[in-house]
C-alpha cells in the first residue's frame, strides 16, 4: 500500500510540473541545456544513426518535451531503443526496486532495465546501435546512482565500439564545491562506482570526461564520447540560477533545494540511527530520533555559532 501511495504521489508532483511553466516565455531562462543545443544545431551529430536512450523524467526541454520525444520525432533520426535507470524511464519505480525489462507504452520501443538482472548494458541489448545517448539530470553527489549507470554505460559503449553522447545539464550544486574524500579501495559499489569526491562540482558531461580521460573505466578502457555542452551556463550558478525548471530526480529529490540537503542527511540515514524524514513531507530536510533531545541539541548547535545557522 505504501508503495502504491508513493507512486502515486510521485506521479502527481510530475504531472503538476508539466502543468507549471510551460513556455519559455512565462520564465527567464537562462541555461539551454544539451537537448536543446543539439535540437538547434539539427540533430547534426545523430543524423542518419540508430540511437539508443538512458533517460527519465528530468530529460526534458525548457518546455518540458521529453527527450524520448523529441528524439524519437527528430528527422533523420532512429530511436530504437530506451535503457532505464532506477526509478526507471518514466519514473514509476521506487527507490532500489528492480527495474523490469519492458515495452514503452508510449512509443512501442523495448526498454531495456539497467537497475534489474544488470546494472551495464550488455552486447544484446545493444546489437544495432550505433550511439548510446545519456539525458539525466544529476543532484552533484557521488552516492546517487545515475552517474554510477552512466559510467557503467560508457564502459559497455567502449567494449562494443559504439559512440557515447552525453547530453549536459547544469550540477545542482554549482562547479565550485568540491568536498568529501574520494571513494576508497574495496568500498566500490553502485553508489560509489568511481574514485571521486563525494560532492564532485562536475557536470554529468564534465564527468564523463574525467572518467574517460583519466582511465577510470573498467580496465584503463576509454569510449568514443562526446558531450554536447550547455549555452549559459557557468560554475557560480546553483540550479534556481538557471532559469530551468526542476524536474523532481527521484521520489525523495522533489524540490529544487532538496540537492542542498541530501548530502548530509543522506549519509546520515545511512548509518540507520536516525530518521531522516524519507516517508514524510520533507524527505532529507530533516533527522530526528527517539533518543535525541531536542532542546539540549539545539543549545549546543547554537553554541557553535556558525554563520547564517540557527
Amino acid at each position: 500500500m505504501k508503495r502504491t501511495s508513493d507512486l502515486i504521489c510521485f506521479s502527481a508532483v510530475l504531472i503538476i510540473a508539466a502543468l507549471l511553466l510551460t513556455t519559455e516565455d512565462l520564465y527567464c531562462q537562462k541555461t539551454r541545456t544539451g537537448i536543446e543545443v543539439l535540437e538547434k544545431s539539427g540533430f547534426g551529430i545523430l543524423k542518419g544513426k540508430k540511437v539508443g536512450l538512458i533517460t527519465n523524467p528530468t530529460g526534458v526541454d525548457h518546455n518540458l518535451r521529453s527527450t524520448i520525444d523529441i528524439l524519437y520525432n527528430a528527422p533523420g533520426i532512429k530511436l530504437v531503443a530506451l535503457f532505464a535507470p532506477e526509478h526507471g524511464i518514466r519514473g514509476e519505480f521506487v527507490a532500489g526496486e528492480y527495474v523490469a525489462s519492458q515495452t514503452d507504452a508510449l512509443t512501442g520501443l523495448p526498454v531495456y532495465s539497467l537497475h534489474g538482472s544488470t546494472r551495464k548494458p550488455t552486447p544484446d541489448m545493444l546489437k544495432g546501435i550505433d550511439v548510446l545517448v545519456y539525458d539525466i539530470q544529476d543532484i552533484g553527489s557521488r552516492s546517487y546512482t545515475f552517474i554510477s549507470t552512466m559510467g557503467l554505460a560508457m564502459e559497455a559503449a567502449a567494449e562494443n565500439n559504439i559512440e557515447f553522447v552525453v547530453l549536459d545539464r547544469p550540477n545542482p550544486l554549482g562547479g565550485i564545491k568540491m568536498e568529501g574524500p574520494l571513494t576508497r579501495q574495496g568500498f566500490v559499489s553502485f553508489v560509489s562506482q568511481y574514485e571521486i569526491p563525494y560532492i564532485h562540482g562536475l557536470t554529468a558531461g564534465e564527468l564523463a570526461m574525467f572518467l574517460n580521460g583519466e582511465g577510470l573505466l573498467k580496465d584503463g578502457e576509454k569510449c568514443n564520447l562526446k558531450v554536447i555542452k550547455m549555452e549559459g551556463w557557468t560554475r557560480n550558478m546553483l540550479f534556481e540560477d538557471t532559469g530551468l525548471q526542476w524536474i523532481p530526480s527521484s521520489p525523495n529529490i522533489p524540490e529544487i533545494t532538496s540537492p542542498l540537503f541530501y548530502p548530509v542527511t543522506g549519509i546520515a540515514g545511512e548509518l540507520y540511527v536516525v530518521n531522516i524524514g524519507v516517508g514524510y513531507t520533507l524527505p532529507f530536510k530533516l533527522f530526528g530520533a527517539d533518543w535525541i533531545d531536542a532542546d539540549s541539541l539545539s543549545v549546543g548547535l547554537n553554541s557553535l555559532s556558525h554563520s547564517g545557522v540557527i
